[in-house]
Parts: C-alpha cells; sequence; structure tokens
C-alpha cells in the first residue's frame, strides 16, 4: 500500500532527524533500555498537541541529543509523510499508542554546527546509551527491520548531504 493510500488517523504523527556532521556522517544513537540486533537508529519522536513538525524536530534534537537550536543548522524538511506499520506484537505491547497501526514521519535533515562534547545524552531521560558518526548508508542495516524501507527512502533523498556542508 502506498503511502497515499493510508489513513494518516491511524498512524501517530512523529518527526525523524537525521543530523549531519560537517564532513557527511550522521548521528547514531544506541537504544537504551533494549537488546539484540539492530539497535542503532536516528533520533525521532511524537509531535505533541499543538506543536508543528519543526517544533517537534527542534525538541526532540534537544531531548535526544542534547544539541541546542544554535548548534544546527536545517537543511531540509520532507515535503510528505513517510510512513511505517508496526509489527502486531510491537503494537500490542503499546499500551495507549497501540490503537495506531504504525507512525508517519516529517523527517529533517540538519547540519551539526558544534562539537562533540555539545551532544549529550543525557539532557532529558535518555533515549540513547551511546552514539556514533555513521555513514546514512549503513543506518538502514542497522535498524529494527520493520523501520528498515522508510530508512532506505530517507538515506536516497538526504545522499546530498553526506558529501559534507555545501558553500
Amino acid at each position: 500500500m502506498s503511502n497515499t493510500d493510508k489513513d494518516p488517523d491511524l498512524y501517530r504523527p512523529n518527526v525523524g532527524l537525521a543530523l549531519f556532521h560537517p564532513q557527511g556522517l550522521v548521528f547514531l544513537g544506541k537504544r537504551a533500555a533494549t537488546e539484540g540486533p539492530y539497535q542503532w537508529q536516528m533520533p525521532q519522536g511524537g509531535i505533541d498537541k499543538g506543536e508543528t513538525p519543526r517544533e517537534a524536530a527542534l525538541r526532540e534534537l534537544g531531548e535526544e541529543t542534547g544539541v541546542r537550536p544554535g548548534h544546527a543548522e536545517l537543511l531540509e524538511e520532507t515535503a510528505d509523510w513517510l510512513y511505517y506499520d508496526f509489527p502486531t506484537e510491537v503494537r500490542a505491547g503499546m499500551k495507549q499508542r497501540g490503537r495506531y497501526l504504525g507512525q508517519r514521519q516529517k523527517w529533517f535533515a540538519f547540519r551539526f554546527k558544534g562539537r562533540d562534547s555539545d551532544i549529550r545524552l543525557d539532557a532529558h531521560t535518555p533515549e540513547f546509551n551511546d552514539w556514533r558518526w555513521g555513514t546514512l548508508a549503513s543506518a538502514p542495516d542497522l535498524v529494527i527491520p520493520f523501520k528498515r524501507a522508510t530508512y532506505e527512502e530517507v538515506a536516497r533523498r538526504f545522499q546530498r548531504y553526506t558529501t559534507g556542508a555545501s558553500k
């Protein structure tokens, strides 16, 4: 089913963030309190009531990475929403969010303008217990499989930011 065939009310509104180092690598966080393979992902989070996707992206950037708005330059926001479905076993364990079939995400590309020491995983309730700079092309193979198609699309759309800061 294409994204245009999906009922947006059945998908939790969410933002995804690709934070690019000036040399073109992307921030990858290792998810806290989880085990097994596929624990690395880019920051993401829900859009609060009354919040725009851009506001949510900046809030999530601060909460998940500790990066302040002054250390990140917005490069792009996807015009459309990217969707993924939760597997049945994931939905069953999601309490009130289990009413959603999956998530619809606006993705944002940011250029990081700070130092590595400006990244603080403990700025809020930690979502990640480790982080690294990695290639955007590697991200789809590191993320949990039900998010893989979305990551492949993000990697395709944001590939131009992997060559370093543009002048």
